[in-house]
């Protein structure tokens, strides 16, 4: 299981820079005038975990499958896009698909490339997009209710389940406040989902810098992660130039950059990993001389399920896993080693899976 985040923004902001530099493709074409990107560009892009390739190394793993995340490069926002401005009506459907939404924010003064508002000013463009999701949600909202009157004169137990959540996001929306400000329980949050309201979605803010302030970010970028913390999302600094340039390199010319940049990591890996934090995602192993392979899961995730991210079958006939925490796997060297010095675990029904666990399921076929 990966998931599907949405990369949203005003136009040239370098959004599709970012997507082609992610997904190393050039399938996104990258211009400097609004709306080169009419049809949501997808692309998937390997998870990098160095855990994988050292449980692989001590297993002798001959394949290594790393999971993976899908990246939907939606063309950009403007002002009005709730109103269909600027075709936005087929893109607020496009962020209604995904799981997530990585909001690419301009933070770099470039005289070449122009502003669609005509200001550099990241934390406005941020409230731009948001009203526009929020007006859609509202209208969306009016449409939802006005349909379930029917219903709700027979009392239908769903149609008033419904009702009350659609009311409650209405409340917060006329206050100004995005639908994920709600707090959900866990009886609702089934019929929550469905709604799928577009400011429900979790957001993370990805601050595209010029290539000096890729390390230690700038001004406009620490305005964005007050706005980040104030609205309880994550945010992640990043220069989609850099990571252009990075994806054109061999890994060892990749890391000598990285280190002339002042940067350990490449900007995808601080990206996903933001925005697994962000999903509350985790991620289990299997491992064996044939393949080492990651797979990622829910937060709170039971054994039986994680079995069934494999395949239905492992679900339906769990009996139990075998599991190893992934630093007993590699401080003791192995499956064997760990068996013998008892630190393999036999977990029923109701273990519910850690990230990092290495896991061998049994199941009735």
């Amino acid at each position: 299981m990966g998931f599907r985040m949405g990369i949203v923004g005003l136009p040239n902001v370098g959004k599709s820079t970012l997507f082609n530099a992610l997904t190393r493709t050039a399938a996104a074409q990258a211009a400097n005038f609004p709306f080169c990107t009419i049809e949501p560009n997808v692309g998937e892009v390997a998870v990098p975990d160095p855990r994988l390739e050292r449980l692989a190394g001590i297993a002798g793993s001959r394949q290594v499958i790393p999971t993976r995340m899908t990246f939907v490069d939606i063309a950009g926002l403007v002002r009005g896009a709730s109103k269909g401005e600027g075709l936005g009506n087929q893109f607020l459907a496009n962020i209604r698909e995904v799981d997530a939404i990585a909001h690419v924010l301009r933070c770099f003064e470039d005289d070449d490339i122009t502003h669609v508002e005509g200001r550099i000013d990241p934390v406005a463009d941020a409230e731009t997009i948001e009203t526009e999701l929020m007006l859609a949600d509202m209208e969306s909202i009016e449409k939802r209710l006005a349909n379930l009157v029917r219903k709700l004169r027979g009392g239908e137990a769903e149609a008033m389940q419904q009702d009350r959540l659609l009311r409650a996001a209405k409340e917060a929306l006329e206050a100004g406040r995005p639908a994920r400000t709600l707090k959900v329980s866990e009886e609702d949050a089934k019929a929550w989902a469905m709604l799928q309201l577009l400011t429900a979605k979790p957001v993370l803010y990805v601050c595209n810098v010029e290539e000096s302030a890729a390390a230690q970010g700038n001004a406009q970028t620490a305005r964005v992660a007050a706005m980040a913390a104030e609205q309880g999302a994550g945010h992640v600094v990043i220069s989609a130039r850099i990571e252009e340039e990075l994806c054109q390199l061999d890994p060892e010319e990749a890391a000598m950059f990285l280190e002339e940049m002042g940067l350990e990591e490449p900007g995808l890996s601080r990206l996903i990993r933001a925005g697994y934090e962000l999903l509350g995602l985790r991620t289990f192993f299997t491992v064996g001389p044939k393949e080492a392979r990651a797979w990622t899961i829910p937060a709170g995730t039971l054994a039986p399920q994680a079995a069934g991210v494999i395949h239905g079958d492992f679900e339906r006939g769990f009996i139990r896993a075998e599991t190893i925490a992934y630093d007993d796997y590699v401080s003791l060297g192995g499956e064997q080693p760990a068996r013998e010095a008892g630190r393999l675990r036999a977990e029923g029904k109701s273990y519910e899976v850690a990230d990092g666990d290495v896991l061998h399921f049994l199941f009735n076929a």
